[in-house]
């Protein structure tokens, strides 16, 4: 008896009956908590392009929530607007596709976003879905969150000073000038990679390129920009101008070269310098000894957006093989009609081609992987380039007209050609937008977002001992300028406006960074 009376005080003690009371009362609220539900707002738990720089490549953003949302509130709710200088968003919400997956929703853009900008995303008034009720829940909690496009920039060969023949670096949007290579290289083509921290280029050494010798090697140079892109780990950045060779040409004389989209491809057209009749394509990538392609390539040549494949002249004909190095490798598929490839959409499953006709005339093709085929226009005059916008509606090009005379003249002029079906008529609307001067040694450049092009004019001389700039057949250029036509959708206007190209600077061989 006296043991269960010790007992009893033993768990009557103080801190015994404070721990109890505890328990009690944390029981208590648990208990109520469960009753009455969760009373804490819905909120947004991730934003995959939050503090990003995005590209044209970035065509969707996630939003991930902390509870299954009412789809249709938050579809409603959903604005994304451009911060004007004053701060203040302008309240345009642009137009995308929707997709959920549980508490994940996809918003996927119907073209890229304009570069060179600030975006903001708000999110408010939407609410939970509550589960197995068709009535909504709390509210979200407010979401504001902000990112930006890449800056707009290009790159050139200067013609004037100091940058005569050096690769020019131009951020539009900051207004900032940089150049990248040395003196002693005169560039003579180079390709952006995607990620826009470097560009491959061929150049001549300067004393070389004025005697006339055919030395041009392959290098790399930074450019200092580093984009915190979305689903890439942010790297920094590397000063501007740090230059490294990729090619040599002590045994082959290296001639066109074309870059893969991923980066890691480089083919390279060689010719050997003890043995001309060694003639063709070498493939280039990381870690690797430069190889040939075992193709029979007969002129110009395009690596496909797939970066697996690749576009060659051959014969009478374009043939498309798989981008290896291998003997064995066959032809995916052969097109006997074309005898050139202009361009391709960044999708790769379109592609512009032209066809020599008997008469004399040409065809620009628009050629899709499953095999249609539309001519698009025929021309006595050139068809000299054509790129396609982002949402693949249209294409730009550059084009000649024959004038009629005793003497042989084609003007150049740019034009857009509408690829979108129209009932009432057959005919493929073809909008000349600039008429330049007579010169066939024109670049243009179409910029990622689809928003600008640009676009080069030089002027020629006779040619002289000291002359290193020259146009792809071989006349002495004295001076080049560029512009910068704006892009106006005119899908909507019958009278579409007039927009007359800005001048920029000088230089030529303009080329927009992805």
């Amino acid at each position: 008896m006296s043991g269960q009376t010790a007992t009893s005080k033993k768990w009557l003690q103080p801190i015994d009956r404070l721990a109890l009371g505890i328990m009690v009362v944390l029981s208590l609220l648990i208990g109520l908590l469960l009753l009455s539900g969760d009373r804490t707002a819905p909120r947004v738990r991730d934003f995959s392009w939050q503090d990003k720089q995005v590209s044209a490549r970035d065509t969707a953003f996630i939003l991930t929530f902390s509870r299954p949302m009412h789809h249709a509130s938050v579809e409603k709710n959903l604005q994304l607007a451009p911060v004007l200088p004053e701060g203040k968003p302008e309240q345009s919400l642009i137009k995308g596709k929707i997709s959920w997956a549980g508490r994940k929703m996809a918003y996927t853009l119907p073209a890229p976003l304009p570069y060179g900008t600030s975006y903001q995303l708000q999110l408010g008034q939407a609410k939970e879905q509550l589960p197995g009720r068709a009535s909504q829940g709390k509210s979200l909690a407010p979401f504001q969150a902000t990112f930006r496009s890449r800056d707009r920039v290009f790159a050139y060969v200067g013609v004037e000073g100091q940058e005569q023949g050096r690769l020019v670096l131009y951020n539009l949007t900051q207004q900032k000038k940089t150049l990248l290579t040395p003196p002693d290289l005169v560039v003579m083509e180079f390709k952006p990679y995607s990620d826009g921290d470097r560009i491959l280029f061929s150049a001549n050494d300067r004393q070389n390129e004025a005697k006339g010798l055919l030395t041009e090697q392959l290098y790399t140079v930074t450019t200092g920009l580093s984009f915190t892109s979305p689903g890439r780990r942010p790297g920094s950045a590397k000063p501007a101008g740090k230059i490294e060779l990729v090619l040599d040409s002590k045994e082959y004389q290296n001639l066109q070269f074309d870059l893969s989209a991923d980066g890691q491809s480089i083919v390279v057209q060689r010719v050997k310098r003890s043995n001309q009749a060694e003639f063709g394509l070498w493939l280039l990538q990381p870690g690797k000894e430069p190889r040939p392609l075992e193709t029979q390539a007969s002129g110009e040549f395009l690596i496909a957006p797939d970066s697996a494949s690749i576009a060659v002249l051959q014969g009478q004909g374009v043939a498309i093989l798989p981008l290896t190095s291998e003997a064995a490798a066959k032809p995916l598929d052969f097109l006997p009609k074309f005898g050139k490839v202009l361009s391709f959409s960044g999708d790769g499953a379109a592609a512009t081609m032209v066809k020599f006709n008997t008469d004399y005339t040409r065809s620009l093709f628009w050629v899709n992987n499953q095999g249609v085929e539309k001519e698009l226009l025929r021309t006595t005059g050139s068809i000299l380039n054509c790129q396609f916008t982002p949402t693949k509606e249209k294409l730009y090009c550059l084009l000649t007209q024959l004038i009629k005379g005793e003497d042989y003249r084609e003007e150049p002029f740019i034009a857009a050609i509408d690829l979108k079906p129209n009932q009432a008529s057959s005919k493929i609307p073809v909008q000349p937008l600039v008429v330049l001067p007579e010169q066939r040694d024109i670049q243009i450049s179409l910029s990622p977002d689809g928003l600008a092009l640009l676009f080069d004019q030089v002027a020629t001389k006779p040619p002289s001992a000291s002359d290193t700039l020259k146009t792809s057949d071989g006349q002495a250029i004295a001076t080049g300028r560029l512009w910068l036509l704006p892009i106006v959708d005119t899908a909507t206007s019958e009278s579409p406006p007039q927009v007359q190209p800005d001048e920029l600077l000088p230089g030529f061989h303009p080329r927009w960074l992805p």
